[in-house]
């Protein structure tokens, strides 16, 4: 690894620009530094469930995850770079399909809660939904990669058959959606 930081400020963005991994400079507004504060944000969400009672699997693949959200931030501030591949979804799919075979068909809208580790989890689910939609917006003017966006697609239905898992570990329903109350 380079150099480690022995001084945290720089004063280098407090006219608000800030410098991406290839040295260029670029305004904190931009759409590429939207979308990798929002995959900040849902790496920090992430790290608020894992501070609660989650099972051993649960853990190691969360952890595994907050690793795999670094790299996609570190792929985005250098534009071009790429660190997430298709493996890593496809690692997404198989964990989510051994999650979902434990738990009974949906056959109800479900409302975010529960326990409190599935309520952390509809959180993470959300602002996932949310760094899906500013990485979409960056797509939509310059060249991103496809395994990206799958990535985090299939990561907030992962965050959502989690929730369910997690709710089902702690012997609480899922609040199930009331059409007609």
């Amino acid at each position: 690894m380079g150099h480690r930081l022995s001084k945290i400020y720089t004063r280098t963005g407090d006219d608000g620009d800030t410098g991406l991994g290839d040295g260029s400079r670029v305004s904190k507004d931009e759409f590429r530094i939207e979308a990798i504060g929002a995959i900040d944000e849902l790496n920090s969400v992430i790290g608020v469930l894992l501070s609660g009672d989650i099972p051993g699997q649960a853990r190691s693949e969360l952890t595994e995850i907050q690793h795999q959200l670094f790299d996609l931030g570190g792929e985005l501030s250098i534009p071009g770079h790429v660190m997430i591949r298709t493996a890593a979804v496809e690692q997404l799919e198989q964990q989510l399909d051994t999650l979902n075979t434990e738990l009974p068909m949906l056959k109800e809208f479900i409302l975010p809660g529960g326990c409190p580790a599935a309520a952390h989890c509809h959180v993470a689910r959300s602002v996932c939904r949310r760094a899906e939609r500013r990485l979409v917006t960056l797509a939509n003017t310059e060249a991103t990669n496809p395994a990206a966006l799958q990535y985090l697609n299939r990561l907030s239905d992962y965050l959502f058959v989690l929730a369910r898992h997690l709710n089902r570990h702690a012997q609480v329903a899922d609040v199930l959606w009331q059409h007609e109350r």
